[in-house]
């Protein structure tokens, strides 16, 4: 298979001459070892249990085999990464190491932290623009750079058209296979985490089901911040052997530990007027194609509005809604990502006030995002993006609308509306 550049390729490029090691971090699936592997001269796989056995009777194969070495799935060897730490105190040469890992060591394994050695970079499923479907036209870091750009572009991508790419994932290997096959290969993935990657990280499962179902009603709550209770008691409605919520927490925490789960935080401001605001995760999967497996809808359903959510009390969209919004997340967070720029979520305790995306720089300039599953904007869409600009004149550098429409432009207010196929990196 053709290896298609990924954004993260340009900080690889920039990072891999200066920096010893660089570990890249994500779900299995989303391409580490293969981006990884374009610069490696020696890989080192440890999901062969042959290989652990080498690297466990002599560990000095990795800084005696030609570099850049790849240590593919370190984190089933923890070891590794002491190894390949003390190497860089001896030799801080650039280019050295990858360490690719589809798991965070979980808690009471004892390695040091990497800090001052190891560089550690998140990779997420391709994103919007990585899919090739069309050229974005607005580069998000010129946006949060404050330069305002032309908002300009016409997008060919219709509402069916973010429904098949909502289905076929960002997963490079799936993706492009038949939707019968895909179908089937995503259930597999999940049920692969199940059934052997907690066990193989560390976690015993003693009911698959539950934790399935408990992952089902996960997935129902795409795109809001309800309370894991109404989760938990979503996911076992009906059910009189229910599993506690330590067990449910227990679920939640590995689950982040595999990068399956990938929960947006909230934003929290410094230095600001901004008062009573939310501190509650937004809840979205890995990739939107796992939360439409899990809940059991096609395309014919998520055009039609069907989908059974666990809906916030605020929460009145559609669960075609919801999914839109996590494959906007998704890709806004690997554009972020590229200019240094955290993502975080906007909603004040009484709910009165509620911004999708708010993306911040270092310097504290912001810009604030809505998602809108229309090809329209009026005026109450972006009333609550007015309203940030008033309260922080200084920070925010731009607001924007992106949704489902053909045109780019900016409003008469400012506000630009982006379709969200023509917002790229």
């Amino acid at each position: 298979m053709t290896y298609r550049r990924r954004i993260i390729d340009e900080a690889l490029d920039e990072l891999l001459p200066e920096l010893a090691a660089i570990a890249l971090e994500g779900a299995k699936a989303v391409g580490k070892t293969a981006t990884a592997a374009q610069r490696a001269r020696t890989v080192i796989d440890l999901s062969h249990p042959a290989m652990r056995q080498v690297i466990q009777a002599d560990a000095d194969l990795i800084t005696q085999s030609p570099p850049p070495v790849l240590i593919d799935e370190w984190q089933l060897e923890p070891p590794v990464w002491d190894r390949v730490r003390r190497a860089v105190d001896a030799d801080s040469a650039g280019g050295r190491f990858f360490l690719t890992g589809s798991a965070s060591v979980g808690p009471g394994v004892p390695i040091h932290s990497g800090a001052g050695r190891i560089v550690s970079l998140r990779m997420r499923p391709l994103s919007f623009a990585e899919r090739g479907v069309c050229e974005p036209t607005v580069s998000l870091r010129a946006v949060l750079a404050g330069e305002q750009p032309p908002i300009v572009g016409h997008s060919p991508v219709t509402l069916t058209g973010y429904v098949d790419e909502i289905l076929r994932s960002g997963f490079p290997g799936i993706r492009e296979i038949a939707p019968r096959a895909r179908d089937l290969q995503l259930d597999s993935y999940l049920s692969r985490v199940v059934e052997h990657e907690l066990a193989e990280n560390g976690m015993s499962v003693r009911r698959p089901t539950a934790l399935r179902a408990w992952l089902a009603g996960y997935a129902a709550a795409t795109s809001t911040d309800v309370s894991y209770t109404a989760i938990l008691d979503a996911a076992t409605a009906g059910a009189s052997d229910k599993p506690v919520r330590q067990t449910a927490d227990t679920y939640r925490d590995h689950l982040e530990r595999l990068f399956l789960l990938d929960p947006l935080p909230a934003w929290i401001p410094s230095f600001s007027p901004l008062r009573r605001l939310t501190h509650t995760p937004k809840h979205h999967l890995v990739d939107p194609a796992l939360a439409a497996r899990l809940v059991g809808v096609q395309a014919e359903g998520l055009l039609r509005g069907e989908g059974v959510r666990v809906r916030a009390r605020s929460d009145t969209g559609t669960w075609l809604g919801a999914l839109f919004e996590s494959l906007v997340v998704q890709s806004v967070r690997t554009y972020a990502d590229a200019t240094h720029a955290t993502v975080g979520h906007l909603r004040t305790k009484s709910t009165e006030r509620e911004i999708d995306l708010i993306v911040e720089r270092a310097d504290r300039s912001i810009v604030a995002i809505k998602i809108k599953l229309r090809a329209t904007v009026e005026d109450k869409d972006v009333r609550h993006l007015t309203w940030l600009r008033g309260q922080l004149p200084d920070r925010v550098v731009d607001t924007v609308v992106i949704n489902t429409g053909v045109h780019a432009y900016r409003r008469s207010d400012g506000v630009s509306v982006i379709p969200m196929a023509l917002l790229g990196p």
